[in-house]
């Protein structure tokens, strides 16, 4: 039972660091709009930008959700 409730402890874990990823990546997300709005003309190379970075956070969330198949 110990060994149950300690796999239950660490999946909880892991589910904590893919809420922060989806919270990073819609700031991450919602600045770059706020960019694209104030300024239209550079949209084209923040966009690029900010898959770059949301790919980059995204991988955080694929690493947790690895982790949560091995636990």
């Amino acid at each position: 039972m110990e060994i149950e409730s300690t796999r239950l402890i660490a999946k909880a874990i892991i589910m904590t660091s893919m809420l922060g990823t989806a919270i990073g990546e819609g700031y991450i997300i919602g600045k770059a709009l706020e960019a694209m709005g104030r300024n239209p003309e550079i949209s084209d190379s923040l966009f690029t930008k900010m898959i770059v970075g949301v790919a980059m956070a995204e991988s955080t969330a694929i690493y947790a959700l690895v982790a949560f198949f091995i636990v």
